[in-house]
């Protein structure tokens, strides 16, 4: 059986040594154990330039058995790295049947201080901590781009935005395909209000990743957010367009997003002379609050209710007044135009 796979990323060796090592047992288990029935020869994926295993963005239909050499032999030589990642997607119709996030796990120091700081970042008070064991994974390994892009973000939140953007564009240059260090040298921008130097980031992250990843539709709908802010309707209907037509799993963090993307789909709707479309987002907007348990937002109502009326549909003053009634200002003074 065959389906489709999408694969990409690179490791990063640290030096010639372990290149050469990583190579050669990939050659010798590619012949002993796989019998060379795998998706890639060793030439074409090892990068001497670099000390490197550097896949681009590969799609392919490829039979299983292809696909589960593949990824068990690089499962094997990924713990030769000392930096990087590699994702490995298996799909049947758009739906992911096997998803693999390999990175080095070794007992190399660069390696376990990495994971440390990375674990350490994502806990609520922990942030000096992280920084010293990022710290320890930069001093001895100096190119390892994932720990420059966690440093970075340890630095956001401590709002030191010179020290995050300057480690974000360390992490570029090392490593120019992490979709993770242009969302998060796109969140330094937006917070300096550089709202184009933002958005210029944010289509560099949308164009690094997959639409299987959650990077992807952050990006996505922050880049849609910017372009309304900056009055570009057309730019914000084609980004929030997208993330409002996509379904995620109950589960998913990105849910969170949907109301306010509805909300600002509508705006964007609005401004573009389509005010039936526009009324249907913010219904949307409203329904997702209620299914949330979210108290009825008077703006939203507001909106909803200009938009019925530019559509010349009725029940546009009911919500207006209703908007008013919630303490929405706007609201108040659309009815006293009205009277």
């Amino acid at each position: 059986m065959h389906h489709k796979t999408i694969i990409q990323g690179s490791i990063a060796f640290g030096n010639e040594k372990s290149f050469e090592k990583a190579k050669r047992m990939y050659i010798t288990r590619a012949e002993s154990y796989y019998k060379n029935d795998l998706l890639f020869e060793a030439d074409e994926i090892f990068i001497e330039d670099g000390f490197m295993l550097h896949i681009p963005r590969f799609v392919k239909q490829v039979y299983d058995k292809a696909f589960k050499n593949s990824s068990a032999l690089l499962e094997y030589i990924v713990q030769f790295g000392v930096s990087g990642e590699l994702n490995m997607w298996l799909l049947e119709e758009g739906k992911i049947l096997l998803f693999k996030n390999l990175e080095p796990e070794s007992d190399k120091v660069a390696v376990q201080s990495f994971i440390k700081g990375k674990e350490l970042a994502e806990q609520t008070g922990k942030e000096e901590e992280a920084m010293k064991a990022l710290n320890k994974a930069i001093e001895k390994y100096d190119r390892h781009a994932q720990a420059y892009e966690r440093r970075a973000r340890v630095n956001f939140l401590l709002q030191k935005e010179h020290d995050a953007l300057r480690d974000y564009k360390k992490s570029i240059g090392i490593d120019p395909d992490n979709p993770y260090a242009y969302f998060g040298k796109s969140e330094v921008h937006y917070k300096k209000e550089e709202l184009e130097e933002a958005i210029e980031n944010l289509g560099m992250a949308i164009k690094k990743s997959v639409a299987l990843q959650a990077i992807h539709w952050k990006s996505r709908r922050l880049k849609g957010k910017l372009h309304l802010s900056l009055e570009q309707y057309k730019e914000a209907e084609f980004e929030l367009k997208l993330f409002n037509k996509r379904v995620f799993p109950p589960d998913n963090p990105l849910n969170k997003y949907k109301s306010e993307a509805a909300f600002e789909y509508g705006l964007t709707l609005l401004e573009l002379d389509q005010p039936e479309s526009a009324m249907e987002a913010f219904e949307k907007s409203l329904d997702l609050d209620e299914a949330e348990g979210r108290g009825v937002d008077p703006k939203k109502l507001r909106y909803r209710g200009l938009a019925k009326q530019k559509a010349g549909k009725n029940g546009y003053k009911k919500d207006i007044k209703e908007a008013a009634d919630l303490g929405d200002k706007e609201a108040v003074k659309l009815l006293k135009a009205f009277a």
